[in-house]
């Protein structure tokens, strides 16, 4: 079957909120079939960047900070929004020296992923960031409280295969990352 016949065709749409962080809209569809979906709610997200980050002393830095939404400690890759008319890669750049302090110049990316293209628009670009070097301390946001835990690739791995790192997109970047250094 081609894809095209799978598409459905938006007839109207209605913003419900607009806000800094995400936008919720209702999209009224029709399904190749002809059938009319009235309500298809949409959140619109800015698109995401993150990476597996590994420093020039061969350490993958990773974050742990709190996601209040999942009333959980997360450990996870550095990162966050692509801000404006920002590159991937200037977005990129740019969280890693905010988050981390370090500064990263050598970036390739790994793979796009859709955090849930069912209900979310966005998508995460990730990258394998290499010879990171401490160049300043933490300059988060007024929301952020992040601690940076440098980790070998061994103990990154194990983090992974044993279920510690429940961000799903984040990963997803360290499966490719993993596969790409042979860790896998």
């Amino acid at each position: 079957m081609n894809d095209k016949n799978l598409t459905w065709k938006t007839l109207s749409s209605t913003y419900l909120h607009k806000g800094p962080w995400a936008t919720l809209r209702s999209d009224r569809c029709e399904m190749p079939g002809g059938h009319i979906v009235e309500n298809y709610y949409v959140l619109e997200y800015n698109n995401w960047v993150n990476a597996v980050a590994i420093t020039d002393d061969n350490k993958i830095l990773m974050v742990k900070q709190y996601r209040h939404a999942a009333e959980i400690v997360s450990t996870e890759l550095p990162g966050g929004v692509i801000d404006g008319d920002e590159t991937p890669e200037e977005a990129l750049r740019r969280e890693l020296l905010e988050e981390t302090g370090y500064q990263f110049d050598d970036f390739e990316l790994l793979c796009v992923a859709y955090g849930n293209p069912a209900t979310a628009n966005n998508q995460t670009r990730c990258y394998l960031a290499r010879g990171g070097r401490k160049v300043q301390g933490q300059s988060l946001d007024d929301q952020e409280e992040i601690i940076v835990m440098p980790h070998t690739l061994e103990e990154v791995r194990t983090l992974l295969l044993t279920n510690q790192i429940a961000q799903a997109l984040h990963c997803t970047g360290l499966f490719y990352a993993l596969v790409k250094l042979g860790a896998l």
